[in-house]
């Protein structure tokens, strides 16, 4: 195995319902529910997928929302738009927690 991630597990992942068949169901009937047009196009929820799969870092869910994004219509620029987005997310959360370290630092010094 050359890599930790494998892409042709990526088509394995129905198979989970094997181990757990009411649970595994139950998932991907809110799973596929949650992707079905609605408020949001179905174009708009790959591209958040496409976001949310970068800030978990899933190689799998990036490889399957970069997939999805293309075929719902999102060009090269939308998407690496949503993956700044999801940077700057994830960087945010990072720096803010840095209150947290001042405010404990102040009260060691204080």
């Amino acid at each position: 195995m050359d890599n930790y991630y494998q892409s042709a597990d990526l088509s394995k992942f129905g198979e989970i319902t094997q181990w757990q068949k009411t649970l595994g169901t139950k998932f991907f009937d809110y799973y596929n529910s949650v992707f079905k047009e609605g408020s949001l196009t179905t174009r708009e929820k790959a591209l958040i997928a496409l976001a949310v799969s970068h800030a978990v870092q899933c190689p799998y869910c990036i490889d399957a929302y970069t997939s999805a994004s293309l075929e719902k219509g999102a060009d090269e620029e939308q998407m690496m738009e949503a993956v700044h987005v999801a940077a700057a997310i994830k960087s945010g959360a990072a720096l803010v927690h840095g209150v947290q370290m001042m405010n404990k630092s102040k009260e060691i010094l204080m």
